[in-house]
């Protein structure tokens, strides 16, 4: 169950929505970080070689303006300064051997000796590796009058630790950053589709109980589509309360105007069948008649008795029953049924169980589900009706080893009217288990079924014991 739950998570709108905002949110933050470091990089890298260029015009107005002598000189006076001192310094002639090189301590680990090889170059930076290749010399060229070369560089330390300590102030950032934008994605997730959860919610509680046509979907007021589809959602649920409620009202006016006349019919019916005067075909016909009427003013007393309950007016006369007497009265009643069928009826019974409720009633809950037991059970089969107390109620259990319910039609038993397709082919009016809950419910109670096809049927009733 629990791996059938989490397979459904990712292919939920909630899920997807919250996915890709969060794609795209860590996404936009990894770009802005990327373009930042690169913005950082290439600003240090132009500020290092602006550096080293003006250094470099700086030492080659020296030479020009006193030659060798001056050019030392004002080297010998830059040790003093540290922003100067930082610098690497060469003079070469005009096949490139050096002549004079001034090459701080941190520099030891380059390869000087390489400048040497690699003719300079106007305008051409030369970039020499440490040991470890990790850190760089940065070298710029000037030509001097005399076809002489000056070389002037700084390597890449400082910028590599500015770039080093901004990855890791990243990484210190982007971490929390990117579990902010899958909690943003959930909550905003979570809170778009709040409407449709409700919009579920109630079209869950419709289709299992019709009754819940009634409810509303909240309105979230948010001006936009979901708001729209609510309200449309909504004013539907209306008009089908609206047209289920004249529906109703119609067959409950129709069934109360036909009872007279059905009345009548059986009337006439048995006079004529009484009067001896019809033989032949026409008392076959006229029997016929009368079990038809006897059927369709069954059928009007049921929709009127679910009528009165379903508005209240139903009238019970409760009292303290035995509710072992009421299950032994059933039984009796329809031993005869079971006999033809071949079907025995075991009877359970806890003798101390009391009731405060109109016997008649409770009578005919259990009558409805013991011939509905006998009638969807096979020649040869078994019914048990069962009593317990189970803490302060009293559990009424009518089960069968029958064709049983299907699990589509579950939900539906309990409509008027509706009748399952295994059942169609048993003669019944589809009014019968209707009864049955709406009495039980008017008890303060409730009824339950489980059943498999094939395997038969078990009725719980709950009870409130006196």
């Amino acid at each position: 169950m629990l791996l059938r739950t989490l397979r459904k998570i990712p292919k939920t709108i909630g899920f997807k929505l919250t996915f890709w905002y969060s794609i795209i949110f860590i996404i936009s933050v990894s770009l802005l970080f990327l373009f930042a470091y690169l913005y950082l990089q290439t600003t240090l890298i132009r500020k290092d070689h602006d550096e080293t260029l003006t250094r470099l015009r700086e030492l080659k107005s020296f030479y020009r303006s006193g030659g060798f002598p001056l050019l030392v000189r004002g080297i010998a006076a830059s040790k003093k300064s540290p922003e100067k001192s930082k610098f690497f310094i060469r003079l070469a002639d005009r096949m490139n051997h050096t002549m004079y090189i001034y090459l701080p301590y941190q520099w030891v680990g380059f390869n000087i000796q390489r400048l040497e090889l690699e003719p300079p170059e106007r305008g051409k930076w030369i970039r020499l590796p440490d040991q470890h290749k990790h850190i760089f010399l940065e070298i710029s060229s000037a030509k001097l009058r005399n076809g002489y070369w000056l070389q002037v560089g700084q390597d890449t330390r400082g910028r590599r630790q500015i770039l080093t300590k901004f990855r890791g102030l990243t990484t210190f950032i982007i971490l929390p950053l990117f579990l902010l934008g899958v909690l943003g994605g959930s909550f905003l997730a979570h809170r778009a589709l709040s409407p449709i959860r409700q919009l579920i919610h109630t079209v869950s509680a419709v289709s299992q109980d019709m009754e819940a046509l009634e409810k509303q979907v909240p309105n979230p007021h948010s001006g936009d589509e979901l708001e729209e589809l609510i309200t449309l959602f909504n004013r539907m649920l209306q008009k089908i309360d609206t047209l289920i409620k004249v529906m109703r009202s119609s067959l409950d006016n129709v069934a109360h105007d036909l009872r007279t006349p059905v009345t009548r019919l059986r009337c006439m019916a048995e006079l004529a069948l009484q009067s001896g005067e019809v033989k032949g075909e026409g008392q076959k016909a006229l029997e016929e008649c009368l079990e038809e009427s006897l059927v369709m003013q069954k059928l009007l007393n049921a929709i009127m008795d679910i009528s009165e309950a379903e508005t209240g007016v139903m009238h019970l006369e409760t009292h303290l029953v035995s509710l072992d007497k009421i299950v032994r009265e059933v039984k009796e009643l329809y031993a005869f049924v079971a006999e033809e069928k071949d079907i025995s009826i075991d009877v359970e019974t806890q003798p101390d169980l009391f009731l405060r409720a109109d016997s008649t009633r409770i009578g005919q809950v259990m009558a409805n589900l013991v011939d509905n037991a006998i009638k969807f059970t096979p020649k040869g089969g078994r019914v048990w009706i069962k009593t317990y107390r189970d803490r302060d109620q009293a559990v009424i259990v009518v089960q069968d080893n029958g064709i049983g319910i299907s699990a589509k039609d579950i939900p539906r038993i309990w409509d008027r009217l509706y009748r399952g397709d295994q059942s169609r082919s048993q003669k019944g009016l589809g009014l019968g288990l209707s009864l049955v809950k709406i009495i039980i419910e008017l008890h303060k109670g409730r009824v339950e079924v489980r059943s498999n096809p094939g395997e038969g049927s078990a009725f719980f009733i709950y009870l409130p014991l006196a």
